[in-house]
């Protein structure tokens, strides 16, 4: 049985070399295993440049842990956090801060409007007693990429503290931590690397960490006690992620391999194009415009047409082969396309094909709306 294109954002589908890696056991205590975390944590901070002032910290779970272990070890209990919020991960931030019992204040934006750096500097203006700044890179809700570079330089002007939640764009979309200030850069093994889920982690800088002792409220999410037992003793605190660990070692060294950031930023925005360029032949309308979207995933709007139904159509696609990814707004009927995986255009053409297909079959005959 061959297994499915996936066209999601996490997890995604992984080459046959990234398989292989998980067929082996390893000793999460052993010297072997050891030495593989140390590897995979340098090429980590290498990828985004942050062997200088950074460390990076791993993390059992998905990338979501790993945003609310950021957020519960390095805002203070008595820190406030600003979230410009654009879409449905931003305010998955506004909910876990109201979990650790830190303030939250909620910068609202459109789902189609980049975050405003402005209004930004407006609000920590206006605001001394905001401490942090927690910025979704890319939200993964519709694909948009909002400005970090201003984001972060404003943030510093002002003298507050970044965390960025990078999920969607680290490895793909550039970031420099020796000219762009964060506390701390946060992802997982399952995205643009390309390896699969079960392991997040956490670029923060050095110093923003070493005093953030007091901070936590959970043993398992503290990135302090990790870090310094991992200094310590070269291994993790509790039972790791093995096979996780092992299939991203893999990914990475085929990310290196294959020209890094560039080349994988490149790979992306072809496989973009040809899905965008293929759905809208079909008349399908993107969400957002193509100077606002990201090449990581497309949110399109569902057809108008009463003959549609997206289970349905979710369903004859996926029995040819690919799997889909429901729409995350809540005001518009949308569904979206994951450009990311160990994939390239010609797959995305193929699946433009295959929805085309289904359509027919489904009897839709208006895709486009007015």
């Amino acid at each position: 049985m061959t297994d499915p294109i996936l066209l999601t954002p996490g997890p995604l589908t992984t080459s046959a070399d990234t398989k292989f890696a998980m067929l082996s056991d390893w000793g999460s205590w052993d010297s072997a295993f050891n030495s593989l975390t140390a590897s995979v944590c340098r090429d980590l901070l290498a990828i985004v440049n942050g062997q200088s002032d950074h460390v990076c910290v791993p993390l059992q779970g998905s990338g979501t842990f790993a945003v609310e272990a950021a957020l519960g070890t390095l805002v203070p209990k008595g820190g406030k956090v600003l979230v410009p919020d654009n879409g449905s991960y931003c305010k998955r931030i506004v909910r876990i801060l109201g979990y650790l019992g830190r303030e939250a204040v909620v910068l609202s934006h459109g789902e189609q409007e980049p975050v405003d750096p402005a209004r930004i500097d407006a609000a920590l203006a206006a605001d001394p007693a905001i401490t942090h700044v927690a910025q979704v890179h890319c939200e993964t809700g519709t694909g948009i990429l909002n400005p970090l570079a201003q984001i972060a330089d404003i943030v510093a002007k002002h003298g507050r503290a970044l965390i960025v939640d990078a999920m969607s764009s680290y490895g793909a979309i550039p970031i420099d931590a020796r000219t762009l200030p964060f506390d701390a850069l946060i992802a997982a093994s399952g995205k643009c690397l390309e390896g699969v889920p079960g392991m997040g982690f956490v670029i923060a800088r050095r110093t923003a960490l070493e005093r953030s002792g007091g901070n936590g409220y959970s043993l398992a999410m503290d990135l302090l006690d990790q870090w310094q037992y991992m200094q310590k003793t070269g291994q993790w605190r509790f039972t790791p992620p093995t096979h996780v660990l092992a299939a991203l070692r893999v990914a990475i060294d085929q990310y290196l391999a294959q020209g890094g950031l560039t080349a994988r930023l490149a790979r992306y925005t072809d496989n973009c194009a040809a899905l965008v360029s293929g759905m809208r032949a079909l008349g399908f309308k993107t969400f957002l415009p193509d100077a606002l979207q990201a090449p990581i995933i497309v949110t399109f709007h569902c057809p108008p047409d009463t003959a549609y139904d997206f289970n349905e159509f979710y369903r004859r696609v996926r029995d040819r082969g690919f799997i889909l990814y429901p729409g995350k707004l809540t005001a518009v009927d949308t569904f979206r396309v994951g450009c990311i995986g160990a994939i390239g255009a010609d797959t995305l053409t193929r699946a433009v094909s295959v929805m085309a297909d289904v359509l027919r079959e489904m009897g839709v005959r208006r895709v486009a709306h007015e």
